[in-house]
């Protein structure tokens, strides 16, 4: 098992990565989350996961140890293999995750993708004295998107708007809450959102 490559980043795709270890490039799979804090030209360190299949050794990789260790959880599930772990951590933050999973919150993850109703009951059923204990402070600075004042609401509607843009959560997320403090129409609440991005923040 390879724990950890650390390399040049020599390509950047939309799911994977090359790093050049002494002139050997490795592919290695990565979230959304990953590919946003590494650059071609750039150093990076990433925990490892080989998946092993009759006709291929793929490399899974993650910046941090929080995201590798959620990885090795969903997939432990069944009917939950690498690419839907992994689009799982393109949609969505770990803690974030962990909260949804601690308030059995069904409604946020059957958005996430590959994730159906009776996959999210699952999850629920296996994660839940396995994510550690979750404290009012983490729920305060973790809030999830699925929250029912009509505030939430609009930014709730906002974020699955700009996740059909193929922006990420992650990012799209912490605008959204700032900006919906004053209380922006759905509409609204994207056009913000987008000025702040074309202005140079993704």
């Amino acid at each position: 098992m390879i724990g950890y490559v650390r390399g040049t980043v020599s390509h950047l795709a939309v799911d994977h990565c090359f790093l050049d270890v002494h002139g050997i490039g490795y592919r290695i799979f990565i979230a959304q989350s990953t590919r946003q804090k590494i650059s071609i030209g750039a150093v990076a360190s990433l925990f490892t996961y080989m998946y092993v299949r009759e006709d291929a050794l793929l490399l899974y990789g993650f910046y941090t140890q929080d995201e590798y260790d959620l990885f090795l959880q969903l997939m432990s599930i069944s009917g939950i293999g690498p690419k839907v772990a992994m689009g799982i951590l393109s949609a969505i933050d770990p803690q974030q995750f962990r909260i949804a999973i601690s308030q059995k919150n069904i409604g946020i993850l059957t958005k996430l993708p590959g994730i159906g109703k009776k996959t999210a009951e699952r999850v629920i059923l296996e994660l839940k004295d396995k994510i550690g204990l979750i404290t009012e402070e983490d729920m305060s600075e973790n809030q999830t998107s699925g929250i029912s004042s009509s505030a939430g609401d609009a930014i709730e509607e906002a974020l699955q708007a700009l996740l059909a843009l193929g922006y990420n959560q992650n990012e799209i997320l912490p605008i959204l809450k700032r900006i919906g403090k004053n209380g922006h129409s759905v509409e609204e609440l994207i056009k913000s959102a987008l000025r702040e991005f074309m202005g140079g923040n993704r």
